[in-house]
């Protein structure tokens, strides 16, 4: 099981959970109550309540809230004179006397609006000395806990004996930190989450570019590779309290999350066992290796070993994708095995059956796979390829060349064999990628990937191809814009929202796929009905599949639209109809034209003209792939020239928009962006350019010494230039 599954497996039988928040979440910059920001810990502390569990909360903040507080009071009762007068530092006691009433009051306020009850617990180091002390604390917690009171704990400050620097040497406690962690100890808690004004545990200061979040605390590795920074100017504790009181109750039993406050339902994620913050727990060490990988690390990696790809041959590279083709095929059973697997899960998950078909690897997957690869190898190599040649000055050549991207980032849902075509794509244009596929397809992407980088040369390294195993390490891949240079989501509309809401990296897809077909009235029925059928029918859950079906007002009355609609209907189609044609047709009306069902399932509208068509196409498109089934060449050049679509066929289904229909051998995706590349996303579309310019010593010097030519070369093709020893 990965660390990240079995880490994050403890929260489910998590039942009373500690608590602690800090100064610098409860009090902003100005040192007033954090209203909205704690308000919102206290809903979802509510709503823990409700939901059963045994919530303890560890507040901070008393100290700081009376001295905002205090010293206002200081300066309504001093003239002006006084304030001319260097001002003595408020005694720290009087301050978490006086704060500690606010904290507690805004508590009261916020819960009893919640309808929850709170009770205010003030202890000090002293107490937990005393053995009765402690028996009654946990009785009185118990019977809290049984009317579904949270207690609010704070140490006295006001009259605790301690002074700075607040070391304890009796080892009780010596701040709110290490008090949450004896509170979860002694009350047997099950889980204790500490919140901070950062994401989690970072190697060095979190403002360092070159930190990365710690997701699991091992303390044989990261004990003496942390760098801490300042700590907070509000408060007492910082960072480093925060890890010593997080291995002090890790070790004890308790595991320990840290995570920012500041996020929204940060709490509630941490009981769904998503990867938020760091974790700590006392076998840590035994679910990820003291050295592990972090998501640079895959980054770099992949860009270093695709280096070492560009270096070699072109017959060399050919080579590599020639033996991934017969690695997949001699492991066919052992990957049709892991698919069954991924299947009968997904069924047993009750996932749609849309989303069951994409997962499907059918009887023949694996060789029309390998074919396609073998395609691609036999393709000219697109690495290097002279574009343009320009003689700038006498002597003087510059090149524009074609050149791989760098790293490639993919995320994908459901079909495990866009890992296949897209592994081969990367190998082929020289990029190092990162994959995360589906967590329906985790058996079958795992065997795919072992299967292609065991393939790959030893001089090259399977490091090429990095796969990516939990979707909580996604947020931070999309920040490494340094060392990534190309995001492409394939997935529904929400995955690629998310992603590009999410990074700085360009981004390249396509968040939807309406696609149209419209029968104009000069159609031929019997191949309108074989386009229009293929169309949906081939495969109802591609991104290129029909999902709306636009017809001629003339086709109403010659009979055209019935046979089309009984064609659809008798192969199992579920009909709406926009506006006109819902009741002309008696079908349910569609709630929105804008709408992917993948599924045997489409939209159906009349249209005036193709005039009409192109105008509803715009609409409500997405700009994918739309089609014009017509024996009128006028109309056909009318829908061609301004249907502004990735893809415009006319008298052709829209399935075939595909990276290998179009012999680009395979395909990344299918990109609906207008820069960059566009369409179904091959080879091509993972290059850049790069320009060589070779010279015999020439320099600028103020352009004085130069007399540029800027003379247009022939560029020989390499096949040519190989002929000729070039």
């Amino acid at each position: 099981m990965a660390e990240t599954d079995r880490s994050r497996a403890f929260t489910k039988n998590v039942k009373r959970i500690v608590v602690k928040v800090g100064t610098a979440v409860v009090t902003g910059k100005d040192g007033r109550l954090a209203l909205g920001r704690l308000g919102a810990i206290c809903e979802q502390l509510a709503e823990l309540n409700s939901d059963g569990f045994e919530v303890i909360l560890v507040s901070s903040g008393a100290v700081g809230l009376g001295r905002q507080r205090l010293r206002y009071r200081q300066l309504v009762n001093s003239s002006f004179a006084d304030l001319q007068k260097p001002q003595n530092e408020l005694d720290g006691k009087a301050c978490a006397a006086v704060g500690q009433s606010s904290l507690m009051a805004y508590y009261e306020s916020m819960f009893d609006q919640l309808d929850v009850t709170v009770a205010q617990m003030l202890v000090t180091d002293k107490d937990f000395r005393d053995k009765d002390f402690r028996k009654q604390l946990s009785e009185t917690v118990k019977a809290m806990m049984k009317m579904r009171v949270i207690p609010v704990f704070n140490e006295n400050d006001a009259i605790s004996t301690r002074k700075a620097p607040y070391k304890d040497s009796t080892g009780i406690f010596w701040d709110n930190d290490s008090l949450a962690a004896l509170l979860s100890l002694e009350l047997k808690a099950d889980l204790l989450i500490l919140l901070s004004d950062v994401e989690g545990l970072y190697t060095g200061p979190p403002s360092d570019p070159n930190s990365t979040l710690i997701h699991t605390y091992i303390k044989e590795k990261h004990q003496e590779e942390i760098t801490f920074g300042e700590k907070s100017k509000l408060g007492r504790g910082g960072m480093t309290a925060k890890v010593k009181a997080a291995v002090s109750a890790a070790y004890g039993g308790i595991p320990v999350i840290i995570t920012s406050g500041f996020a929204a339902e940060n709490i509630a994620k941490v009981l769904n066992g998503l990867r938020v913050g760091t974790l700590f727990h006392q076998d840590a060490h035994l679910w990820a290796p003291v050295v592990d990988t972090t998501s640079r690390d895959m980054a770099v990696a992949a860009r270093e070993s695709s280096r070492k790809l560009q270096a070699l041959s072109s017959e060399d590279r050919k080579n590599v994708l020639l033996d991934i083709a017969n690695a997949l095929e001699a492991n066919e059973k052992i990957i049709i095995a892991e698919n069954d697997l991924d299947v009968a899960a997904a069924h047993q998950a009750g996932y749609e059956e849309s989303l069951v078909a994409r997962l499907v690897m059918k009887p023949g997957k694996i060789s029309s796979l390998a074919a396609s690869i073998r395609q691609l190898a036999e393709m000219e190599d697109p690495i290097g390829r002279v574009l343009a040649k320009t003689e700038i000055a006498d002597g003087l050549i510059l090149e524009k060349t074609s050149s791989p991207l760098g790293v490639l980032l993919i995320v994908f849902e459901s079909r495990p064999d866009a890992l296949v075509q897209i592994a081969s794509l990367a190998i082929r244009s020289g990029n190092g990628l990162l994959l995360k596929g589906g967590k329906e397809a985790r058996r079958s992407n795992a065997i795919l990937h072992k299967v292609i980088t065991d393939a790959i040369p030893k001089t090259v390294g399977g490091k090429l191809i990095g796969l990516v195993t939990s979707r909580e390490e996604i947020p931070d891949l999309l920040k490494l814009d340094d060392v990534i240079d190309l995001v492409i989501p394939r997935g529904s509309n929400k995955l690629v929202s998310q992603i590009k809401n999410s990074t700085k990296i360009p981004v390249l897809g396509h968040a939807d796929g309406i696609c149209h077909v419209y029968v104009d009235k000069s159609c031929n029925l019997d191949m309108a009905k074989r386009v229009v059928s293929d169309a949906k029918l081939d495969y109802p859950a591609a991104c290129n599949a029909m999902e709306t079906l636009l017809v001629h007002k003339d086709l109403e009355n010659n009979g055209v639209l019935n046979e089309l609609i009984y064609a659809l209907q008798a192969s199992g189609v579920t009909l709406y109809g926009g506006p006109r044609a819902s009741g002309k047709l008696n079908i349910p009306e569609t709630q929105s034209f804008h709408h992917e069902y993948s599924a045997k399932a489409c939209t159906v509208e009349i249209v005036e003209d193709v005039h009409g068509a192109i105008d509803h196409i715009h609409n409500h498109g997405s700009a994918h792939t739309d089609c014009i089934v017509t024996e009128d060449s006028e109309a056909a050049e009318i829908f061609l020239r301004q249907v502004d679509s990735a893809a415009v066929f006319h008298n052709a289904s829209t399935r075939f928009c595909d990276g290998f229909r179009f012999g680009l051998g395979a395909e990344v995706g299918i990109s609906t962006s207008r820069i960059h590349a566009r369409g179904p996303v091959g080879v091509e579309g993972l290059l850049t350019t790069r320009w060589i310019m070779r010279g015999e010593g020439q320099v600028v010097d103020g352009d004085k010494g130069v007399a540029y030519t800027h003379k247009d070369l022939s560029v020989l093709k390499r096949t040519d230039a190989v002929e000729n020893g070039l």
